[in-house]
């Protein structure tokens, strides 16, 4: 096991939230809130109907009405945040009870009290608000550097994770995409703040034309209201003052984590998934090459793939509509194997208790 946290030790309950940080933006029909936790607080997204649900779902459970959605939790990517998954988490609000977290200095997270931003540390922040707030094992779902942090979750507290999505997950690949050049310049000491420096009179439209460029395989597929939010919030993010050093605290963890040998590298941790993996790779992705996606699907015991030709980077918010019948076809084949394994452990637990003995 790596140094993330063991099974069995649980840190303080995250059954108090806070209101989220001024700035924050929340979409029509969702609610965030922030959640404190041992070193760091973290940022929750949700469905405005999530908290309301999870309350009537356990009184129907008391009254014998059903069981609940199975948890669900989404892990954004470098750069990102919990609102990447808006659109998927609608498509999947009947099915999964989602909640999508904005890791440890991103969106409206607070930096965390190490200054931890290795892959690691994020995988971290994950399970101790999965082992806080009691709602494993959860349908995880990753993107690009959420993908990496999934895995590696996966890979350690296999018990907090029932299926595993990655959607153009961050794994290491030689040689690498020409798009993820710039990550690997932010990761360079210095370079960062040098870049800040020469783009600082860019206007904000061209900023986010240029990551959506590179994020999307068909940028045109942004509607303009959309833009205008991502506009905003990069605007948003831009005027914190550690924006720069988290994303090159990130971009650094990202690169070592590329460069691990033994345990801890994560083509390694991949083959210790135990979990069923959905992978989603796009045709059109500038960052993360299509190619990888036949290397992952053999380091991942329990697979199946997506492939969306014109997709890019960020196939959840491209093709919500596609991705979704994927993850809820993992989801129910999920439950119908516990199903399975509870009935086969039920007629076990049956057929081992003795005959009680007549007449005595």
């Amino acid at each position: 096991m790596s140094s993330t946290e063991q099974p069995g030790i649980r840190p303080a309950a995250a059954s108090r939230s806070m209101a989220p940080l001024s700035g924050s933006r929340v979409g029509e029909g969702e609610t965030l809130r922030t959640v404190p936790l041992p070193g760091l607080s973290l940022a929750v997204r949700a469905p405005r109907e999530h908290g309301a649900d999870r309350e009537g779902a356990a009184a129907g459970q008391a009254a014998g009405a059903g069981p609940e959605r199975p948890p669900a939790l989404y892990v954004h990517g470098l750069g990102g945040s919990s609102q990447n998954w808006s659109a998927l988490m609608r498509e999947l609000a009947g099915d999964v009870d989602g909640e999508a977290v904005d890791l440890p200095g991103f969106g409206d997270s607070p930096p965390p009290d190490s200054g931890d931003y290795s892959i690691s540390g994020h995988a971290r922040a994950v399970i101790r608000y999965l082992d806080a707030a009691g709602r494993g094992p959860v349908h995880l779902i990753g993107n690009s550097l959420g993908g990496s942090v999934s895995t590696r979750v996966a890979a350690v507290r296999p018990d907090l994770v029932r299926t595993l999505t990655l959607i153009s997950p961050a794994l290491p690949e030689i040689p690498p995409q020409r798009g993820t050049i710039p990550t690997v310049l932010v990761a360079v000491p210095g370079v960062a703040r040098l870049f800040a420096r020469l783009t600082k009179d860019w206007p904000p439209e061209r900023r986010t034309s240029d990551v959506l460029s590179l994020c999307y395989g068909d940028p045109r597929r942004v509607a303009p209201d959309d833009f205008a939010l991502a506009v905003e919030e990069y605007e948003r993010r831009l005027a914190l003052p550690y924006f720069w050093d988290v994303m090159t605290r990130s971009a650094r963890g990202l690169v070592d984590a590329y460069t691990l040998g033994g345990q801890h590298a994560l083509w390694r941790q991949a083959e210790r998934v135990l979990a069923p993996a959905l992978l989603v790779y796009g045709g059109r992705d500038q960052l993360v090459s299509f190619r990888m996606a036949r290397r992952a699907a053999t380091a991942f015991r329990d697979s199946r793939m997506l492939a969306l030709p014109n997709a890019g980077h960020v196939a959840m918010m491209e093709y919500p509509e596609i991705v979704a019948p994927a993850v809820r076809e993992l989801v129910v084949e999920s439950a119908r194997l516990t199903e399975r394994q509870n009935g086969r452990d039920a007629a076990g637990t049956t057929s081992a208790t003795p005959a009680t003995p007549k007449g005595d």
